[in-house]
């Protein structure tokens, strides 16, 4: 007695649903991801009609919150360490910018203080940043 054999296939992984997949991760963290300039620091930029001005290849930016906080690279500074930060920056100060990003509802002698102290430290470029009217 003889018996039938079938044909054996060798077995097959389909790829198409893992690819699927990958594809699918890659869209949601392209959306997902926020090219946030200064995260978890609530700062709103007051508004100007005046043109802007080119920005320089070295700058370093300072973030003055409404409570009057100074936050460096997403972290929170005293005045000390921003008096530290100043020095450690000094020996490129002709050719660096401090861009100052204070709330409009923070306190103007906060702001003059911050600025008083880069131009004590020999920084001549120093520059606020707003936000464009709308007309």
């Amino acid at each position: 007695m003889s018996f039938l054999r079938k044909s054996s296939e060798e077995p097959r992984i389909d790829l198409t649903p893992m690819v699927d997949v990958v594809f699918l991760l890659l869209i949601f963290f392209m959306i997902s991801t926020t090219f946030v300039e200064s995260p978890g620091i609530s700062i709103k930029l007051p508004e100007a009609s005046s043109q802007s001005i080119e920005r320089e290849p070295k700058e370093f930016k300072i973030y003055l919150s409404r409570e009057g906080d100074i936050y460096y690279l997403d972290r929170k500074i005293s005045i000390a360490e921003y008096k530290k930060l100043l020095a450690e920056h000094q020996s490129n100060a002709d050719n660096t910018t401090i861009l100052l990003l204070a709330d409009q509802e923070s306190r103007h002698g906060r702001v003059v203080t911050l600025m008083d102290l880069a131009r004590d430290a020999g920084f001549v470029k120093l520059a606020i940043a707003t936000e464009q009217r709308k007309p």
